[in-house]
């Protein structure tokens, strides 16, 4: 008798599924206005601070909550990645299935939606895209919004049935941070702005101290965006990145919290860096006075 095959594996002339078309990593307006309504899109709305309740959204959108359960509140450090286990949780309360096209928008153009995407990616869920521009791109072409926050799992969302699997890379660590701060061969990225890399600014966590990584190099976030919020063409973004890393074929991205260093990991993933890596924590664990980590200051 034919042994019957592993789980998960459809048995003999069962037809496989057909496979789905790539997702682009990041899409614009008309490419998710001629998408939205499809029952395998998922639209995340990941806005934090003054973002994160906004008054209106596009339709459909469900609330990605960096500043709520979409972060690890047993962590000191604000946007901690959530534990595997959690994040498929809130993934699955979300409706997010395991054959969904995820497309995360903010209301700030790009900030905080990369933050979302990488840990999507993280998770090791590909079909997700950021929309450039987010909302405001939106509403400028005209697409219509709805009134309101984005829905949220006290909504009653249909649960989706998503599986995290976690990939090892895109996140370091404070440890694999102080080791690639010695390595020749790696850039290490400060996303914030530059007199807060300098330590001419105070941070607006107030118990943090002023300056930056030790050997890190400054490339603020806004340096990669257009004055509308947009991501630039891949060519300068490639430029601006080899200006900053030196050559450096490995990038750690940091910022104040591991939000917008995503917007430069993201920026690298778009110009086919292989592995680019986001410091979860960032300044808010390095800065803490307590670490006794060495701090720099100046240019």
């Amino acid at each position: 008798m034919t042994a019957p095959p592993p789980a998960g594996l459809p048995s003999a002339g069962t037809p496989a599924a057909a496979p789905q078309p790539a997702v682009p990593a990041l899409v614009d307006a008309a490419w998710l206005a001629a998408r939205l309504g499809r029952p395998d899109l998922v639209v995340l709305d990941a806005g934090v601070g003054a973002h994160r309740h906004p008054p209106v959204r596009i339709p459909g959108a469900r609330a990605f909550d960096l500043d709520g359960a979409l972060s690890d509140h047993g962590s000191p450090l604000p946007h901690t990645l959530p534990a595997p286990a959690d994040l498929q949780r809130e993934l699955r309360a979300l409706g997010v299935d395991q054959r969904s096209t995820v497309v995360v928008y903010d209301g700030a153009g790009v900030y905080s939606a990369p933050r979302a995407w990488w840990m999507l990616r993280a998770a090791g869920l590909d079909r997700a895209a950021v929309l450039d521009g987010g909302l405001p791109a939106w509403r400028a072409a005209g697409h219509p919004v709805d009134a309101g926050p984005p829905a949220s799992p006290a909504d009653g969302l249909p649960a989706g049935d998503v599986t995290v699997r976690p990939r090892p890379g895109p996140f370091a660590d404070r440890d694999a941070v102080a080791a690639a701060l010695a390595d020749p061969g790696t850039a290490v990225l400060d996303a914030r702005a530059r007199d807060r890399f300098t330590g001419a600014a105070p941070e607006p966590r107030p118990h943090l101290r002023r300056g930056h990584l030790p050997g890190s190099t400054s490339l603020p976030f806004t340096e990669l965006l257009t004055a509308d919020g947009r991501y630039l063409p891949v060519p300068e973004l490639r430029a601006r990145l080899a200006a900053a890393t030196a050559g450096r074929p490995r990038l750690i991205a940091s910022c104040g919290s591991g939000v917008t260093a995503c917007v430069l990991a993201f920026a690298a993933h778009l110009t086919g860096h292989p592995s680019p890596a986001v410091y979860d924590g960032s300044w808010s664990d390095w800065g803490r006075p307590e670490t006794g980590l060495p701090v720099a200051t100046g240019g």
